[in-house]
This record gives structure tokens, C-alpha cells and sequence, in this order.
């Protein structure tokens, strides 16, 4: 990812601070240390992100700025906790904080005057390489503006009206882990206006399992075997892990003699199902999010063939868990209209989803996970019920924008 270029003040306070390679701790506390760009001799510091100003009370100091800005620390592969102390010994403050490539860990934290506040959260960190000596085969998008998904730093992305951080506290952890094997509608997109369920979901868990999302844009069941991706997480998955499994938008579009939803695509589903009891994980199968497309009378037509029913086959067949998005997205478009439900989409795509939309579809799974009693729900922070035919309305989302966008839309139709 890049970032905007704008200065921050480097100083010899914050160098004593991150010189040290990483253990398994670190802490930095604002009202001590000052602001320095990161490099790599660093190991910590703010990208070259808005320009952060660093403000002193007589009780304490913090960094603020008027635009998102983003802080890394070097780290290794793995899990860790965040515990982040915001607010103003002599204000307020609000505070939204994302991860790694624009995943939400916290929406929109209030302090009221004169009050801090502790919010912590678990962030994975994943590199392209695993035991054996082999990596994933990285798309080029992914070596670009997609790289923080998967480099040596843990970075954290502050934004909201009145973002004021007086300290970072970061911890590795040993803690279940909840991977996800899917395509564009559940990867980390990189920039706005594109989102997805998958990194929005990291909101709604408590700071006791970690979200690994392993999909990427263009994939098909297939491909995610081809490219290391499934040894990868067969490589780093352990028992008590989960392995939430969405494919399908571009499984549908491959070709050849015998290929199809009921034979080839229900197979690999099986061979994803069998690496995750392999390793002690437990496999979910997701059915696809539907595309926009309204019949006449307000209705959402099939545009996914066979493949929906062919993730509920093979869920019936092995006995594992469905979440069924295919069901629930048309129920949440369908509530939303022909109108409103373009506002779920990025630009004017009918495949991929903006902020606003993937919120929706995160919720959807948590419902979902809550609906078929899946063990995985004690993390779950404590949140209302959600009826996707009933959705939040466009117009009260209110998470802020990134700063960078594009026009380029992600791999996959």
C-alpha cells in the first residue's frame, strides 16, 4: 500500500523505543515517545501517513491528526494482541482503528472528556512462505497494493473525527484462529471503493480468536489449490482452528469435460473440508453472495447457476456447518429494492461490495454463525440480532473512508 507522503518529525526518544528486534512484547507510550517515520533499521514507527502531531497535557500526551494515519511495527508471523489507549486528559476523542489491509477491529470509540480508554483486539500477521520451503504464488496485485496483507509489520490504521492515541501495547498471543478460503466477496480489498465481509468481521469478535483471512480476488476452488494457498493454511491451521470455506463466482466460469458444480466444484469443496478435519480444524461451508440482478418485479434472479445448491449438497453430505449468504443476500437486496440496494456495491459494480455492504454481509455471518450454534460463537462480542431482510439503513453508516481509492476493480466478476 502506498501512502500519502507528508512529514512527521523524527526523534532520538522514539529510536530507543523500537530499536530492539521484537521478542514477544512491545509497548509505546505518546506521552514519553515522539513520532518518527518507520523504516526497517527502526522496526517501528508511522508510515509516511498524514501529518501526526504529537500533543502534551499536564496529564499525559497523545498523537493525533486530521486524516487517517497508519503506525507499524516490525513483527514475525503470527498472532498478536493490540490493547490501544485512546483519549484526552483534557478533551474527548473518537477513534475508529483498522488493521493490516483495512480490516475493522474497533468502530467508532468514544472517550469522553477527559478519559482514556483501553480497546483491545487480535491482528494476524501472515508471510507468503510456510515450512516446506514453498510460498504462495502471489498475484502481482498482491506485491503492490495488496503487500500489507502479507509483509513482516503489523500496521494499525487510526482514523475517525477525533482519533487520539496515547499508547500502543502489542503482545503475541496463542489463540484459536478462524481462517477464511474465498474469492473477491470475502477477501481484504485493498483500497476504496471496494470492501468485503471478511474484513469487516475481525469487528465483531472478542480479543480472544484471531481472523486470518486467506482469500484473495479471482479465486476459484481450483486456483486456491494451485497457487499454495490451501497448503498454506494446511501449514499453519491446528486443532481448535476454524476454516470458513466461500468459493464459487469464479468457479462457475471454468470450463472443460466434467467440470461443473455437482462434480469437479463439489469434490474440492470436499478436499478443503478434509484438510481442515486433518489438522484438527473445524471446516464451514459458505454459500456465495448473490450478484445484483432484479428480475421486473423487484426480485433477485440466480446469477450463480448450480453452485449455491451445491455447497448445501456437499454440507449435507459431510455434515458440516453451512452459512448460507446465497439465501440471505437475496433477502438483503431484495428489502433494500431495486433504489437502495446499488448503495451495497462499490461504484457501479454488481459483484463486489462497498464499506456500507460488506458491514451488511459480516453480520450476516455472524447471524449465521449463531443460527446453526457453531462452537466458534463465544467469541463473539454481544450484539443484536440481525434479520437480513431487515437491514441497517445506507444512509446511518457512518465507518469513515480510507484515504487512497481506485477505479480498478478487483480480479473476478
Amino acid at each position: 500500500m502506498r501512502f500519502a507522503s507528508l512529514p512527521v518529525l523524527a526523534v532520538a526518544a522514539f529510536y530507543h523505543v523500537c530499536a530492539e528486534p521484537f521478542s514477544s512484547s512491545f509497548r509505546i507510550d505518546f506521552d514519553t515517545a515522539r513520532p518518527a517515520l518507520y523504516s526497517d533499521a527502526l522496526g517501528c514507527g508511522f508510515e509516511p501517513s498524514s501529518a501526526v502531531r504529537r500533543i502534551q497535557r499536564r496529564d499525559g500526551g497523545f498523537v493525533t491528526s486530521v486524516h487517517p494515519f497508519f503506525f507499524s511495527v516490525a513483527v514475525p508471523e503470527g498472532n498478536y494482541r493490540v490493547t490501544v489507549v485512546l483519549g484526552d486528559p483534557e478533551g474527548e476523542s473518537t477513534t475508529t482503528i483498522k488493521a493490516e489491509l483495512r480490516r475493522l477491529m474497533a468502530e467508532k470509540v468514544h472517550t469522553a472528556h477527559g478519559r482514556l480508554q483501553s480497546v483491545r483486539f487480535i491482528v494476524n500477521v501472515r508471510v507468503p512462505q510456510f515450512s516446506t520451503g514453498a510460498e504462495v504464488t502471489l498475484k502481482p496485485r498482491e506485491k503492490t497494493i495488496e503487500a500489507p496483507a502479507w509483509d513482516h509489520k503489523l500496521t494499525l490504521e487510526f482514523s475517525n473525527t477525533e482519533p487520539k492515541v496515547a499508547a500502543i501495547e502489542i503482545q503475541k498471543v496463542d489463540v484459536p484462529v478462524l481462517y477464511i478460503a474465498g474469492d473477491s466477496t470475502s477477501t481484504d480489498q485493498p483500497r476504496e471503493p471496494y470492501n468485503s465481509w471478511g474484513q469487516m468481521l475481525p469487528r465483531f469478535f472478542k480479543p480472544e480468536i484471531a481472523i486470518a483471512n486467506h482469500g484473495e480476488s479471482g479465486e476459484s476452488l481450483k486456483s486456491f489449490i494451485a497457487e499454495n494457498r490451501l497448503s498454506k493454511l494446511e501449514d499453519v491451521m491446528k486443532s481448535g482452528d476454524w476454516l470458513f470455506i466461500q468459493m464459487g463466482h469464479n468457479d462457475q466460469k471454468e470450463k472443460g469435460e466434467g467440470v461443473g458444480a455437482f462434480t469437479t466444484y463439489k469434490a474440492s469443496l470436499k478436499q478443503f473440508i478434509a484438510a481442515a478435519h486433518a489438522r484438527g480444524a473445524t471446516p464451514v461451508l459458505i454459500s456465495s453472495i448473490n450478484r445484483l440482478t432484479f428480475d421486473p418485479e423487484g426480485r433477485i434472479t440466480n446469477s450463480l447457476g448450480d453452485y449455491p445448491e451445491a455447497v448445501r449438497q456437499t454440507a449435507r453430505e459431510e455434515d458440516v456447518a453451512l452459512i448460507d449468504l446465497n439465501a440471505m443476500s437475496k433477502l438483503f437486496y431484495e428489502a433494500l429494492g431495486p433504489a437502495k440496494a446499488h448503495l451495497a456495491f462499490a461504484a457501479d459494480d454488481t459483484t463486489h461490495h462497498s464499506d456500507y455492504g460488506s458491514y451488511e454481509f459480516a453480520r450476516c455471518i455472524v447471524q449465521g454463525i449463531k443460527d446453526t450454534k457453531l462452537p466458534v460463537a463465544r467469541y463473539l462480542i454481544d450484539e443484536p440480532a440481525f434479520d437480513p431482510a431487515r437491514p441497517d439503513p445506507p444512509e446511518a453508516f457512518d465507518i469513515p473512508p480510507d484515504p487512497l481509492t481506485t477505479t480498478e476493480r478487483p480480479y473476478g466478476k
